[in-house]
């Protein structure tokens, strides 16, 4: 989508896209705009040799809100625009009531590198300010190396759970760490997450490359599908075979020639996309609706969307508290009516959401989680107990539960608690364990345990 002060015109996106006026590039620039007014990015004005688009942004009744949700439209916690709540409701409709449709070359073919847009300026500048490290220019993957041991476990733990993997943090955290699996857990479930350990290490080795290349991404598939395809050589490879998507009226490409051509022509449009941001929700969005693989390709989209983070030295987007029903509910608005809004919505709200897990200093307009600070005294002695009765780490995600049930905490409240003193544990070192009263020989005889 084109930004300017006024109006879009055919005329104007040709010379943006330093295209000439014949008839087939202007058909061209044509097919791309009607494709972007069908997602609600931009809305025509008049007709024929008149007509001009504006930005749906600067609509009043469709203007996304970044910061806050003046119409207090909220899902699950996430504000949304209205364009996502009506795309939301008609994914959530029977299936009989929603037209079936196939893969539409146009949505990938009419997108223009810096010239079409599916981030507003205002949504990339918002995105550059949460996610900026510091202002000094650093080897590409200097930060990502620098908080590798955390960025391991959050992404592999997220993304993981997206798929409905069952592993906890404190888990997935022992699993990456010292290679043991939960007891009462599956050896899928720790497979595909020692995958994901594999895949994003290979992201931040490969951050120097200049480009994103057809052979990064399928490695990232080959490692993340290790051991979990039934067909071991489609690991890695472009599929030849039909796939399908439960509950949803998508109908993927079937034609092998055609999904790598489209898959070449995701690959040179997203290495000329200039800004990080939306390259990391073009790769999302159309990894994700292409479905290049047999399987494992919502998984790839997300590794793929952090490549970008990882080149530039911004914070990662490690999808920390994204509600798997809401993000599957987003991707089939991209699969069934190529509407982005709803991802695009939940794609900024995650990226906050992921920044503030890497942010040493909380910033000033942030509020403190209420719920940590009321019951400030009782999380603390849970921790602490923890660590005094040297629990081991097969056994601690079992014993929060147990001393959570075992307090007079209000029950409606248990589950997001569990999540609290998890994260507080993931999070210990010799310099925080002050807070929970507990001297360093203590804790270093707990970690020995573990």
């Amino acid at each position: 989508m084109l930004h300017n002060e006024a109006t879009i015109t055919v005329p104007s996106v040709l010379v943006a896209a330093q295209l000439t006026d014949n008839p087939t590039e202007r058909r061209a620039v044509q097919r791309a705009l009607a494709s972007l007014t069908r997602q609600g990015l931009i809305v025509s004005k008049g007709a024929a040799r008149s007509r001009v688009y504006v930005l749906a942004a600067e609509q009043p009744e469709t203007q996304l809100q970044i910061a806050t949700n003046e119409r207090g439209d909220v899902l699950n916690g996430i504000p949304i625009s209205a364009a996502s709540r009506a795309l939301h409701d008609y994914i959530s409709s029977p299936l009989t009531q929603r037209t079936p449709v196939g893969y539409d070359q146009e949505f990938l073919r009419s997108y223009v590198p810096n010239a079409t847009f599916y981030l507003a300026p205002e949504q990339r500048g918002k995105l550059h300010e949460v996610g900026q490290v510091e202002a000094a220019i650093r080897p590409a993957g200097t930060y990502a190396r620098n908080i590798l041991d955390r960025l391991l476990i959050d992404l592999s733990w997220n993304s993981s759970r997206l798929e409905g993997n069952t592993y906890s943090l404190l888990e997935t955290k022992r699993l990456i760490e010292l290679g043991k699996e939960a007891n009462d857990k599956n050896a899928l479930e720790a497979q595909m997450i020692l995958n994901h350990k594999a895949a994003i290490e290979y992201i931040v080795e490969s951050a120097e490359d200049e480009r994103i290349t057809s052979h990064e991404v399928c490695s990232i598939h080959a490692l993340l599908s290790e051991n979990l395809l039934e067909n071991a050589a489609a690991s890695g490879r472009l599929r030849s075979i039909v796939v399908g998507i439960g509950g949803s009226t998508y109908l993927p490409l079937e034609n092998p020639h055609l999904i790598n051509e489209m898959f070449d022509l995701f690959i040179e449009k997203i290495n000329l996309i200039e800004d990080p941001f939306e390259q990391s929700l073009f790769s999302i969005i159309h990894l994700s609706y292409l479905q290049a693989f047999e399987d494992v390709n919502k998984r790839t989209a997300r590794l793929v969307a952090n490549i970008p983070m990882v080149k530039k030295n911004l914070r990662p987007l490690s999808f920390v508290e994204v509600d798997k029903d809401v993000y599957v509910r987003a991707l089939l608005g991209v699969y069934e009516k190529n509407d982005i809004s709803l991802i695009r919505d939940l794609y900024m709200w995650a990226y906050d959401r992921s920044s503030r897990q890497y942010t040493a200093v909380q910033r000033a307009i942030a509020e403190p989680n209420l719920l940590k600070l009321r019951y400030r005294t009782q999380i603390q002695e849970i921790v602490r107990s923890i660590i005094l009765e040297k629990i081991k780490g097969d056994v601690v995600v079992a014993k929060i539960r147990e001393l959570i049930e075992a307090s007079d905490l209000p029950e409606a409240e248990h589950d997001e608690l569990f999540n609290i003193i998890e994260n507080e544990i993931v999070s210990l070192h010799d310099g925080n364990i002050a807070r929970f009263k507990v001297r360093p020989s203590e804790y270093r005889a707990w970690k020995e345990v573990q």
